[in-house]
């Protein structure tokens, strides 16, 4: 693990591996170990795999408030501005793929292509912004255990929870310990985000739209949604999982971004 500090905050980071850059963006409540299996193959396969903490998250600078996504796209520039890296790949599941989606938005021309897994790209409805502004309120007022294990048999699909109880241990134990007010400042930010439905038809760089099969919080309908409005964009549905496919069905998460990122290194530089 590394760390960089810049402007107010310190951001821990996994920086593993050489070659093309691949930046991956954890989603809510979660941190960078979340891509363990992705760091740990693809820094092997010829990639150098960047995984940063957001704000308010793991080793990074906990800041209460409210932290709208171009707060956490801003930082991971400067993260990527320390490191040297000026194009790559860009993924994010989750609140990560609503960062990436304003990261394209404001930085279109430093992204070579695009992972969007079990995200949406909708604003949010009134009714979800209330629901957000009340769970930052009780993240603040209980803490993150309930919360966590409440919400754990739809992060991860109840028949994983049971069978890789591993996965399971990883992905409540990440939940449990993130900073309730990191996270609560996130779901403040994520209540006022913009639509991004508009702006899929502007994106010009391949993307790769994922998402688990049995995910309640992203269903495919909404991935399809994206992979339908970008233009040449995939999708791939990962049987046998819910909200973490990286995690619960890790070797075929692995496979369909490995076929995606083999065809990128198949085009010419100018095309990307």
């Amino acid at each position: 693990m590394s760390r960089a500090s810049f402007g107010d905050i310190t951001v821990g980071y996994e920086d593993e591996g050489s070659g093309d850059a691949l930046v991956l963006i954890h989603g809510h409540p979660f941190d960078r170990s979340m891509w363990r299996p992705q760091t740990a193959h693809f820094s092997r396969s010829g990639w150098r795999v960047i995984a940063p903490d957001l704000r308010g998250y793991g080793e990074s600078t906990v800041v209460p408030g409210t932290t709208p996504l171009e707060t956490f796209v801003r930082d991971v520039v400067a993260l990527l501005d320390h490191l040297g890296v000026d194009r790559f790949v860009l993924g994010g599941l989750s609140m990560g793929g609503q960062i990436v989606m304003e990261f394209y938005r404001l930085f279109p021309g430093r992204i070579r292509g695009l992972l969007l897994a079990d995200t949406f790209a909708a604003a949010e409805t009134e009714e979800g912004r209330i629901r957000r502004h009340e769970t930052a309120d009780r993240l603040l007022r209980e803490g993150m255990r309930g919360y966590a294990e409440e919400v754990l048999p739809k992060m991860v699909a109840p028949d994983n929870i049971r069978a890789r109880p591993d996965v399971a241990r990883h992905v409540l134990g990440m939940m449990s310990e993130a900073p309730p007010e990191g996270a609560a400042a996130a779901l403040r930010g994520r209540a006022g985000r913009p639509d991004y439905v508009a702006m899929l038809g502007r994106i010009a760089v391949p993307t790769l739209v994922l998402v688990g099969e049995d995910d309640a919080f992203t269903p495919v309908e909404d991935a399809r949604l994206i992979q339908e409005r970008v233009p040449g964009a995939t999708l791939a549905v990962i049987e046998g999982a819910a909200h973490m496919p990286n995690l619960e069905r890790a070797t075929e998460f692995n496979a369909a971004l490995e076929h995606f990122l083999d065809r990128l290194r198949t085009r010419r530089p100018t095309d990307v």
